[in-house]
């Protein structure tokens, strides 16, 4: 791990040790971390931290206030982190049911969100059961036991619905209609990428090894390739093409196509709160 981040790691536990104490069960990197996808100057710092109860109000503003980027500085764009007690990452809830969300950083808008209740539906409550599930197969410890014996993972049925559930979110932003490159299209598409690959394969990926996967697996589709080109400096998919792929996607998840001819088609008209 890149020395800075790894300070920055440990100095995260350190506070929330500090806060908590006893009541701290453990604390994991989780997204392009724990996925060893980790790109500085573009991906975020993830972090689950497991509290053995449910938190009293003033321990969560308490760790807000140590937390946030102006006591504690974040050496990527953001730090999006998510408290839950032991009871509900064992449960495998497809449900939000988080303690503390807090997102904080010098490119990322804050957020602190101390009930699921109040958070917007609009933003997406699909979120959190999926961030479990990849916790579960790649969450890196920095406090407490393996990952997968602290995170339960998602039943089929509900991985499935929160898939299509998070993919309809995507769709339904607005993409820009003409046929120029748009800059975050290459996030789309492998965002999309990834969740193909976990429906397919049953693994979580990091968004361009998942893009590749598929490429590798002979997905015809061209706007993989390009959106991986696009994280090495290329020009991004367009927003048709993007919004194309990503219903494909979503259609082959859903069951409303088959698998084998689920992208075959052209690809000429068509990651939150978390980007990943």
């Amino acid at each position: 791990m890149h020395s800075e981040l790894q300070r920055y790691l440990d100095n995260l536990v350190a506070a929330a040790r500090d806060v908590l104490g006893a009541d701290l069960a453990g604390a994991y990197a989780a997204g392009s971390v724990g996925l060893g996808a980790y790109q500085p100057g573009r991906s975020d710092v993830d972090v689950a931290l497991v509290s053995a109860g449910p938190l009293p109000e003033a321990a969560k503003r308490a760790l807000v206030a140590r937390l946030r980027h102006e006591a504690l500085p974040c050496p990527a764009r953001g730090l999006e982190l998510v408290a839950y007690g032991r009871a509900v990452a064992a449960s495998g809830t497809p449900e939000p049911a988080f303690e503390i969300e807090l997102n904080t950083g010098s490119a990322m808008p804050f957020r602190c969100t101390l009930d699921p209740a109040d958070r917007p539906a609009a933003d997406g409550r699909f979120w959190y059961g999926l961030d479990r599930s990849i916790l579960h197969q790649s969450g890196l410890p920095l406090l407490g036991p393996p990952a997968a014996e602290v995170f339960a993972d998602l039943a089929p049925a509900d991985l499935r619905r929160l898939l299509v559930e998070a993919l309809n979110w995507w769709l339904a932003l607005p993409t820009p209609s003409d046929d120029q490159p748009a800059p975050g299209t290459e996030d789309a598409v492998l965002g999309a990428c990834r969740s193909l690959v976990r429906h397919r394969y049953g693994v979580w990926l990091g968004k361009v090894a998942a893009g590749q996967r598929l490429v590798d697996a002979g997905d015809p589709a061209e706007v993989i390739r390009r959106a991986i080109a696009a994280r090495h400096g290329g020009p991004p998919p367009t927003g048709a093409q993007a919004r194309a792929f990503q219903q494909r996607v979503r259609d082959e998840i859903a069951g409303w196509a088959a698998v084998a001819p689920a992208l075959s088609g052209p690809v000429g008209a068509p990651t939150r709160r978390r980007a990943g």
